[in-house]
């Protein structure tokens, strides 16, 4: 495999090429299964876990999996809108997603070289952040901590987290011109 698409010790063209695919034909929706991937990535980048170095593809296949298991916790929380219309039955949408082939998901080479600068770029972003910050806004946008319970972990007060969450977002939107120009 091509090592100049490796992140993190994930090869991108696998992720693309394969679990990407394999996320939509669970999901059935091309933007989700995108966004379920990138979250995942940032999860793995930022997972302090040492099996992630050990089976790469297995662990980011784990998070995703996991991640498939809340998105339909949430989605499970809201009625969906059945559109009725002559032949079809309200509850099959199938037809809806059969315009998304999969091989329109896989991106081309300089665009998964894209994706790579970008995600290493961020990565070096979040690593440049002090140590506490950057473990506050793991707990907090990662793990879904609250502010009081990081507060209690660290000792510190919720005025203090607040603090390291706004200083972590500044520093990334600060860099957002550069990742996505």
């Amino acid at each position: 495999m091509n090592s100049s698409l490796m992140w993190n010790g994930i090869n991108l063209t696998w992720a693309y090429h394969d679990l990407l695919p394999s996320i939509f034909r669970r999901i059935h929706c091309k933007h989700l299964a995108f966004d379920i991937l990138h979250d995942a990535l940032v999860r793995f980048a930022l997972a302090k876990n040492e099996q992630r170095h050990a089976q790469p593809e297995a662990y980011l296949t784990t998070i995703v999996r996991n991640l498939l298991i809340d998105s339909h916790h949430e989605a499970a929380m809201f009625v969906p809108m059945h559109i009725e219309s002559g032949n079809e039955s309200s509850g099959d949408f199938d037809h809806l997603h059969s315009a998304y082939a999969v091989e329109e998901l896989s991106p081309s080479p300089e665009r998964l070289l894209d994706i790579q600068q970008r995600l290493q770029l961020l990565q070096k972003i979040i690593d440049s952040l002090p140590p506490k910050c950057r473990d506050v806004f793991w707990m907090f946008r990662i793990e879904g901590m609250s502010q009081n319970a990081i507060a209690v972990h660290y000792q510190i007060s919720v005025n203090m987290v607040e603090r390291h969450i706004i200083r972590a977002l500044v520093d990334l939107r600060a860099a957002k011109a550069l990742i996505y120009p």
